[in-house]
């Protein structure tokens, strides 16, 4: 609680507070947007009575309360999730290019929730997170399995995307031996989408939410520690093989979770940890990690929102703007040097 408050008085803290009421602001802004624009597009009194069950025509409510608020929702906890999976995969293996789409853990959760939506499996929904789970682990066990003895984070990089070519043109192959009406599939489990979410959703997605968070949260501290490196971790007492696959579980069920809701949306997870670090001029997790999981969530909405609208009445899935927005904002961040100065 004293490392907080001093955290909190200090230039960081003052940068934290701006940083949160901007991301609140900015959030705001995409979040009217959302809702209000489209067919029908709304004003903001139009939309207040909405929102407030004082009006506007039936039609207009189901659209807004039915389709575009849980899409909203859903948006924001699924980015708040990859933000902090991000940041956690990151913290653990001490190689600030980790991320789940580039390690093999999106790619084995898709092509497990494929299996079953090819295959036409009996399964309920509710099961689709624990399954995905399961695929997410094999997927980054093969990577850290293949990596084993390799040196450097561009090694480990270099396997995590062949594994993940591997896996994809499994899930490619297995959507084709499936039928017509299965092709739709590629969209949502190779590029991902928010489109035709409802409550039920994200009622589907809060209970692990509720349950991944907090244990998120929990490993601040262990974060903080492995930051000094092995050697200094270890002699402090902790146990670094198994906090590291305790961490790798915990980011394979955050990412499981949004691949079962939504597909695999990538670079989210690798972009929110980088641009806090970068904003606050911290790694220090106690301040990386919560501000991680909002800039995730305005990331994300901010990402469905154009991809609902910009080319309205096209929608181009999500997957395909946050590929746009952090492969190239990242390619940025290391031609610029960012990277090295921020982490090194």
């Amino acid at each position: 609680m004293k490392a907080a408050k001093q955290l909190w008085f200090s230039g960081t803290g003052n940068r934290i507070g701006w940083t949160i009421g901007l991301l609140v602001l900015l959030g705001a802004c995409i979040a009217y947007g959302q809702l209000a624009y489209g067919s029908p597009t709304l004003s903001v009194p139009e939309l207040a009575r909405i929102m407030f069950g004082r009006g506007g025509e039936e039609l207009q409510r189901i659209i807004v309360l039915d389709m575009r608020v849980p899409r909203l929702v859903l948006g924001l906890l699924v980015g708040a999730m990859l933000g902090a999976a991000g940041t956690i995969m990151q913290g653990a293996m001490n190689n600030v290019l980790a991320g789940p789409e580039l390690l093999g853990v999106s790619s084995g959760s898709s092509l497990a929730i494929a299996i079953i939506a090819v295959l036409h499996l009996p399964l309920p929904l509710t099961s689709y997170p624990v399954f995905a789970l399961l695929g997410g682990l094999l997927g980054g066990c093969l990577v850290v399995l293949a990596a084993k003895g390799s040196h450097g984070a561009i090694s480990m990089l270099l396997i995590g995307l062949a594994v993940s070519a591997v896996l994809n043109g499994m899930l490619i192959i297995l959507i084709a031996l499936g039928t017509s009406n299965d092709v739709n599939l590629l969209y949502l489990y190779l590029l991902g989408s928010l489109a035709n979410r409802h409550w039920d959703h994200v009622l589907h997605t809060i209970p692990w939410f509720l349950v991944a968070i907090p244990l998120s949260l929990a490993c601040i501290r262990l974060l903080n520690v492995l930051r000094l490196g092995d050697e200094s971790a270890a002699s402090l007492g902790v146990s670094i093989l198994r906090v590291r696959i305790a961490m790798l579980v915990l980011c394979t069920l955050l990412v499981a979770v949004t691949v079962a809701q939504c597909g695999p949306i990538g670079y989210i997870s690798l972009l929110a940890p980088h641009l806090t670090r970068f904003w606050l001029g911290t790694v220090d997790a106690k301040a990386v990690l919560p501000l991680s999981m909002l800039v995730g969530a305005v990331l994300l909405v901010a990402a469905d929102t154009a991809a609902r609208i910009f080319l309205y009445p096209i929608e181009i899935p999500v997957g395909i703007w946050t590929t746009l927005l952090g492969g190239g904002s990242f390619l940025v961040l290391v031609l610029t040097g960012t990277r090295r100065r921020t982490y090194e």
